[in-house]
């Protein structure tokens, strides 16, 4: 047994002990996600952020020296927007990647409505044709007519004595 330190391939891992991960679910989180991207993109969020900023910086230039928290540079506020950009742009790819997994299902579900509407209308076609095949086999009523006229015209020559 002086092999105690080596690892055993034979054997499952033991798991480690440590620190617990949070949980989440991938789920709620990418609602959340969309939800937030789909605020990042509206003139509201615009007007917000627009707001936001010129109120710092009017303020951070304008108020006394004692009262201003961030000096010129506004090096504050950069890292705030840096910060708001460093997630937002990850939160909005999330939201464009649930957003094609969506399009690929919809997608593929228009697919096999397309396939069995176009059986549906292909066998509509053979049967459309099927019938248009059979009335023409039909007698129609000027055809009759026609016949029984020649008939009688037919008759008459023969026996002119009846006509």
């Amino acid at each position: 047994m002086a092999d105690r330190g080596r690892m055993r391939l034979d054997q499952p891992k033991t798991p480690r002990r440590g620190v617990p991960r949070p949980s989440y679910s991938p789920e709620t989180f990418g609602r959340i996600a969309e939800r937030f991207a789909r605020f990042l993109g509206t003139s509201r969020f615009l007007v917000y952020m627009t707001i936001f900023i010129v109120i710092w910086i009017s303020w951070n230039a304008l108020a006394p020296r004692s009262a201003r928290f961030d000096p010129y540079t506004f090096t504050f506020l950069t890292l705030l927007l840096s910060l708001q950009a460093s997630y937002a742009a990850p939160l909005i790819l999330l939201a464009q990647n649930r957003q094609a997994d969506r399009d690929r299902v919809f997608l593929e579900e228009d697919r096999v409505r397309a396939l069995a509407a176009k059986a549906d209308i292909e066998y509509l076609a053979r049967e459309l044709a099927a019938m248009r095949v059979a009335i023409g086999e039909l007698a129609t009523r000027d055809f009759i007519r026609s016949e029984m006229a020649r008939l009688g015209d037919d008759e008459r020559e023969r026996d002119p004595e009846r006509g």
